[in-house]
């Protein structure tokens, strides 16, 4: 199968029935680039307003961009389906081998709806798709044996994705992730679970396609160029030595490192928990997304010593990174770094959100600290800050639900503490537990109003930091520096890149990138105004979901901690969270 120039199919699967088709769509590339275009307009297309996160017809979609196998760090595959957790907009991306092994099996997107009435995995083989039994899958104790297992029984060693999900997954924890390829992970918003809804354990994709190019000397000049910048730079060099967990000193130097559910934003054990003391005492390996020439993947090697056995050890590798370490290490007052790994090793086993499952974790300490639950809701346990051993089996009760406190704790903190009491330190924007950055109040608005709650929205921790000791803007500049980056955003998860990239990917470069894959010319303001475009269309299907824009809420927590900035001011967070919605509506 000949892949010439811009991607153009769409592949359908119906789980119900048990069948799929592939339709050309080259018009629907060509106005939306791909990535986050391309699944936008295809979830709005295909997801029924007001649909339950769970009901069969809640559709996933999976799209790739036009410079993907084309070009480095264009490593990332989009997914966007209706989430169970904020029963919103959901959107998460993946790394790994994930976007090449869509583009290369011929496919721009994927589309997949309806349920099985038994447990599947389906495994896309090119132009074929098959629909196998995973009734001896579901309800396996750990996610890495379910890879294990489709490792040996489907072809495509060293081009394909396994993409999968665990047990959390399949209980429908609303937090659940899916995993690829070990390591890398579509994380936040609980597009595990909705896997978990249609009895869909794992998706396997492989292809041999080719991609055609008609000025291959130009193409190889603007590779070169983009491959040089992105070896030299210092920030990838940063993210290479140390990965994102670089992040642990520099964010705690300003008084912006969540510790203890944000009751502080700066800790004197920070340094037992930076990138420097885990690259010294525990890196095993580093990783790269494919096409990526940066390495960023820092795998920690934990050696533990069986208990009966002298001199015999078990030697897990367990993935890092900032976030991880930030939602298990610092907000739960843990500076252990072999307790974080092992706690780690077991959300990862689970196949469950490290992000929220941190957070959810930090708020039940708090609350019970504060007496409103006891050891009867926690069937035993005492969370105390930095007991790793008690986090651990709260994970694996998240999971199992053996009474109402951990069902309700597997929906997450802003149903816990509606239910428990504590919502003032229940950190959560839009349903959607905090990402790890108290730099400010850019930060906290980016959080508030971005299309993913995340802090890969719109950069409002780097506004923070680049403004600070600055005159503090306006309402108005800051919510237009938030949505020019947000907009600008869209086109780079359009393409699809690792927003590492964002530095190296200018307008210029990325028009140029463009032409080179056979796309038509855009330049930066036909860039910009698909941006716009695309951010819009997400944030009204947002506020038709039931968002509840320039009313959403803000955890109290977030004001009453100081952070570099000072105590935060709720009215100006108000004015500037008002402006951005009344923009985002008229764009």
């Amino acid at each position: 199968m000949n892949d010439k120039r811009m991607p153009e199919n769409v592949l359908y699967i119906d789980l119900s029935k048990k069948s799929f088709k592939i339709e050309k769509r080259p018009q629907l590339f060509r106005e939306n680039l791909g990535g986050i275009g391309v699944a936008m307009k295809l979830l709005l297309e295909e997801c029924p307003q007001g649909i339950d996160p769970f009901d069969p017809q809640n559709p996933i979609v999976f799209a790739v961009g036009p410079l993907t196998c084309l070009f480095p760090l264009a490593s990332k595959t989009v997914a966007v389906f209706k989430s169970p957790h904020t029963g919103n907009l959901g959107e998460s991306h993946a790394g790994g081998r994930s976007a090449v092994s869509i583009r290369m099996a011929g496919y721009g997107a994927i589309v997949i709806k309806g349920a099985s009435n038994i447990p599947v995995y389906l495994a896309i083989h090119g132009d074929k798709v098959y629909f196998r039994d995973a009734s001896t899958l579901w309800g396996m104790g750990s996610n890495f044996t379910v890879g294990r297992v489709i490792r040996e029984h489907e072809r495509g060693a060293g081009l394909r994705t396994i993409m999968r999900i665990g047990r959390a997954g399949e209980n429908l924890v609303s937090y659940a992730c899916v995993t690829t390829e070990s390591y890398r992970h579509f994380g936040r918003l609980g597009l595990g679970a909705v896997f978990g809804s249609k009895k869909l354990k794992a998706l396997v994709v492989s292809g041999k396609s080719s991609i055609q190019l008609e000025n291959s000397g130009e193409y190889r000049k603007l590779y070169d160029e983009i491959y040089r910048e992105a070896v030299e730079s210092e920030v990838m060099k940063k993210y290479h030595d140390l990965g994102t967990s670089s992040n642990i000193l520099p964010l705690n130097e300003l008084g912006a490192l969540p510790n203890e559910n944000l009751r502080t934003a700066r800790s004197i054990h920070a340094g037992e928990i930076s990138g420097e003391r885990f690259a010294e005492d525990f890196l095993g390996r580093r990783l790269a997304c494919s096409h990526c020439p940066v390495g960023c993947i820092h795998i920690a090697a934990l050696r533990e010593p069986y208990e009966d056995e002298p001199y015999f050890y078990k030697t897990s590798m367990i993935s890092y990174d900032y976030e991880p370490i930030y939602a298990i290490g610092n907000m739960l007052g843990s500076y252990n770094p072999a307790g974080i790994l092992k706690l780690m090793d077991r959300i990862e086993a689970l196949g469950l959100d490290v992000m929220s499952t941190g957070v959810v974790l930090a708020w039940a300490t708090e609350a019970m600290e504060e007496g409103l639950i006891s050891k009867k809701e926690t069937t035993g346990l005492n969370l105390k800050w930095g007991y790793y051993q008690d986090y651990i089996q709260a994970t694996e009760y998240i999971t199992s639900q053996p009474n109402e406190f951990y069902r309700v704790l597997a929906k997450g903190v802003g149903n816990a503490s509606e239910k428990y009491g504590g919502e003032d330190y229940a950190l959560a924007y839009g349903g959607n537990e905090m990402p790890g950055y108290h730099t400010g109040p850019a930060a906290h608005i980016g959080f508030a109003v971005g299309t993913r709650h995340s802090h890969l929205d719109n950069a409002g921790y780097s506004i923070d930091q680049k403004h600070l000791g600055e005159k503090l803007l306006s309402p108005e500049e800051l919510g237009e520096n938030l949505l020019k980056e947000e907009r600008w955003r869209q086109i780079l998860c359009s393409l699809v890149l690792c927003l590492f990239a964002r530095g190296i990917y200018t307008p210029e470069r990325t028009t140029r990138a463009l032409l080179a894959a056979g796309a038509d010319r855009m330049d930066e303001k036909a860039l910009m105004e698909l941006g716009k475009k695309i951010h819009s269309e997400k944030y009204k299907f947002k506020i038709k979901e039931g968002y509840m824009g320039e009313t959403a809420g803000i955890p109290q927590r977030v004001l009453q901690t100081p952070s570099p900035w000072g105590k935060l001011d709720e009215e100006y967070i108000r004015k500037t969270i008002s402006y951005i919605h009344s923009a985002s509506l008229n764009q």
